[in-house]
């Protein structure tokens, strides 16, 4: 492996990401260039780096997906390298590409490889050759209605139609029967190419009252090793709200098969970097499927790395810069119990509805076991064009018992006015026996908090 100068890095996201990468950079000496929209001109990032450069308009399509931009912008500073973040261009294989034609590092997976774990499709079929195994439906695309009847027919409803080219819960669509499904095919492409610029779907069997279960992985295009696992079954409109790990719904002989098919599929692609390899999991049967892979550093990333001890952005640095991984697996040992929470700027009691204006009092929780990741302070105006997420509350505890009463008292501590927030659905998530008796699965919030509301139904 060749070594690369990484001496200067182009940050390509914003919000509380921004912030953990320029973190990491200034603990290996690397200078930073945050990228940045009209939009977030008063935004922490823009402070805490060493240089910024405003790169267009406030709508994403103007700035932070405006790929020849920000490669302009690493240009025009003297960076060697680009971190992409998470959310937009984080995923696009031609970004990636685009990056290394310019003569730059991309710290991230090989353009190959993103542009085969982004197609769902492909995804699965690597994960089926690697041994990994993977839940009934389509091995291809769906290219016809009637294709797609039989293969409903063949899995047994109820199904799940995602979109080939989707994430982040976006592009999916569940289906109870055949007098539904011609219709959700036609609005499934539609959206999924609205969303994606591709309308291709595929089907899953869909299983009822399971758990979310994702593998932290790192490799360095050589050698894979995992770095635990969190469990993310708390979630609405399939968007994560808290993300667990270990992930304690799962024995010990389990959670090692888990582990080892994640290992296996990132071995078997050569990958390099951080990845997470997704998982639904059964807890009657024990019996558990690949779901998808994403090609970034995740929004839950704290979570392991409290759990591990691991600074999984600086291992993206070192290894993008050429480094081999430094670590063996028997190096990786998890402590603890660790949970994270998203506050983001929603209306719980409007269907999570986002909102935006001046946030007039932003105070975060410390003390004993509490980690807070944001990019958001008090004055500070909130846009209505990105990501809803102000902050990440993370907690540590010696056992799950622990780390949800040292969430209960971070909880206690937040106080953020101005601008509805999720921090009372934390708090009464957190009252609830279930999670506590850890006994949730992923339409949890859907089917019992919120069992008798009126917007049940927009969940």
């Amino acid at each position: 492996m060749m070594k690369k100068t990484l001496k200067k890095v182009l940050i390509a996201s914003r919000g509380e990401i921004a912030v953990r990468i320029i973190r990491a950079c200034r603990d290996a000496g690397i200078a930073t260039v945050q990228a940045y929209s009209e939009a977030d001109r008063e935004t922490a990032a823009v402070y805490m780096a060493d240089e910024s450069v405003c790169i267009g308009g406030p709508k994403p399509s103007e700035s932070y997906l405006n790929g020849p931009a920000l490669i302009n912008a690493a240009k025009q500073t003297g960076a060697d390298a680009v971190h992409p973040g998470y959310g937009f261009l984080s995923e696009n294989a031609e970004f990636a590409q685009a990056v290394e034609d310019a003569g730059l590092i991309y710290i991230g997976p090989s353009p190959d490889t993103i542009r085969t774990m982004g197609d769902k499709v492909r995804a699965r079929q690597c994960a089926q050759q690697a041994g990994v195994p993977v839940g009934s439906g389509s091995y291809n695309t769906v290219d016809s209605n009637q294709q797609a009847i039989d293969i409903a027919n063949e899995v047994g409803y109820p199904v799940l139609i995602k979109a080939v080219a989707g994430g982040g819960g976006r592009g999916m669509r569940v289906v109870r029967s055949e007098k539904e499904l011609e219709e959700s095919i036609s609005r499934a492409r539609n959206e999924a190419e609205v969303a994606f610029g591709s309308g291709e779907v595929y089907i899953e069997k869909y299983l009822e009252k399971i758990r979310h279960i994702e593998v932290q992985i790192f490799g360095d295009g050589q050698n894979v090793l995992h770095l635990g696992d969190r469990d993310c079954s708390i979630q609405r409109r399939h968007q994560k709200l808290l993300e667990e790990g270990p992930a304690s719904v799962l024995d010990q002989e389990l959670q090692n098969r888990i582990r080892s098919a994640a290992r296996q599929l990132g071995q078997s692609i050569g990958y390099r970097s951080a990845g997470t390899v997704e998982f639904i999991v059964d807890p009657q049967s024990r019996e558990f499927y690949f779901i998808e892979m994403n090609t970034r550093i995740q929004v839950e990333h704290p979570v392991t790395e409290i759990l591990t001890g691991v600074d999984l952005v600086g291992l993206q640095l070192s290894v993008a810069a050429g480094e081999p991984l430094s670590l063996s697996q028997e190096d990786i040992h998890l402590h603890g119990h660790a949970i994270e929470v998203r506050i983001n700027a929603e209306d719980p009691a409007k269907a999570f509805i986002p909102c935006a204006g001046k946030i007039v009092v932003f105070q975060m929780p410390a003390g004993p076991g509490v980690r807070v990741d944001t990019h958001v302070y008090a004055g500070y105006d909130l846009p209505p064009y990105y990501d809803s997420l102000l902050a990440k509350i993370i907690v540590w505890g010696q056992n799950r018992t622990q780390a949800i009463a040292r969430l209960k008292r971070a909880l206690h501590e937040t106080r953020i006015e101005g601008i509805e927030t999720t921090l009372s659905f934390h708090q009464r998530l957190l009252s609830e026996e279930a999670f506590a008796n850890n006994d949730v699965y992923t339409q949890f919030v859907k089917e019992k908090m919120y069992e008798k509301h009126p917007m049940r139904k927009l969940l």
